[in-house]
């Protein structure tokens, strides 16, 4: 892949409280676009200044909602290397949701490449300090201009890039989920399983109300019979059940995460039993009551592990382990936050080394 590359001529200060960086508040100088047209495929790969996107009115993203997303992160490592953790996985797994809503593929390796040669160029914006990271986020929309609802010719891909604190700004500490039973985020045959923007959309409502009853997040279920466990908003989920760790299997409607993948393959690595099925949140109300739910945590890129403190089933409230951090939570969060950072041993090959 060709990459032209325009540097800006007026550069942002860098923040100098890191610790006040938030997420996604705060952008670098510059971004990735390329180009699609059905005659030309993929072209005009680019790195240029930072700045607005022009679109036609009548561009069909607006209207049809062409538009799927993805979300990683760069890191300072020990030794002051800059790694993005498992960046491949992103763009196959963007690829998916591209096949789901008619958007031409990405060349895996050519895009990852073009995203490293964006990370270095900004390498002056990844932070430093524990906790915090350049959070990455890469998007495909529909450019082309008419009313229909078919699948558009042209395509516009960006990444733009924000450097991030800890997703929580109580850092580490469990966080009280609300179970979800009357909205309804995906079902089988549908978006669920991809990053696209419709399906965030669709989860607002549900999370606007939990947070007005004092909830970080929303857990939810399945759109059929309204019992079977998927997924707590922006990240996928995990229960520790009598000493077995259980994650809702991926049957269509529940977004295959990366961090989520990556525990797996670490509990499996370490001999812990863990097992994808299916769940049903009675299942886990009987364990609660019968003393045997001794954890629960969510996973995603941008809170890595998140202990769940307090699950609320309607009228049931269920305190998960004395609303502390579990060992195994923390264990994980240790391990995966080690590797991203260069602390622990990559023996899995996950780090991407941008230089």
């Amino acid at each position: 892949m060709e990459l032209k590359i325009e540097l800006a001529k007026n550069l942002k200060p860098k923040p100098r409280d890191e610790a006040a960086l938030g997420f996604g508040k705060l952008f670098t100088d510059h971004m990735l676009l390329m180009n699609y047209s059905q005659d030309t495929g993929w072209h005009n790969a680019r790195i240029a200044p930072y700045g607005p996107i022009s679109l036609d009115p009548a561009a069909t993203c607006l209207h049809y909602g062409q538009l799927v997303f993805e979300g990683l992160k760069a890191y300072r490592t020990d030794g002051d290397r800059i790694a993005m953790f498992r960046p491949d996985q992103n763009i196959t797994r963007m690829n998916e949701s591209n096949d789901r809503l008619c958007i031409p593929n990405l060349d895996v390796e050519d895009t990852v490449k073009a995203i490293a040669k964006l990370v270095e160029v900004e390498q002056e914006w990844i932070p430093s300090s524990p906790g915090t990271s350049l959070y990455i986020r890469p998007f495909i929309l529909s450019t082309e201009a008419f009313l229909g609802v078919h699948p558009a010719k042209d395509y516009l891909f960006v990444v733009i890039l924000s450097p991030v604190g800890a997703y929580y700004k109580g850092g580490l500490a469990p966080i009280k989920i609300y179970v979800e039973d009357n909205y309804v985020r995906a079902v089988k045959g549908g978006t669920g399983f991809t990053k696209c923007a419709g399906n965030y959309a669709a989860s607002l409502r549900s999370q606007v109300e939990a947070e007005g009853q004092g909830f970080e997040q929303v857990l939810w279920l399945d759109g059929v019979e309204r019992r079977n466990i998927e997924e707590v908003g922006s990240m996928n989920v995990f229960f520790v059940i009598d000493g077995q760790v259980i994650t809702p299997k991926l049957n269509g409607s529940i977004l295959s995460g990366i961090t989520r993948k990556s525990v797996i393959q670490i509990l499996q690595h370490w001999k812990v039993q863990v097992v994808e099925r299916t769940l049903s949140i009675d299942e886990v109300a009987k364990a609660h009551r019968d003393g045997k739910l001794q954890e629960a945590f969510g996973t995603g890129t941008a809170a890595v592990v998140s202990p769940i403190g307090l699950l609320k089933w309607g009228e049931t409230p269920m305190t998960i382990n004395d609303n502390k951090i579990g060992e195994l939570s923390q264990k994980l969060y240790d391990e995966i936050t080690g590797i991203q950072t260069g602390k622990k041993e990559d023996l899995f090959a996950w780090r991407y080394y941008v230089k």
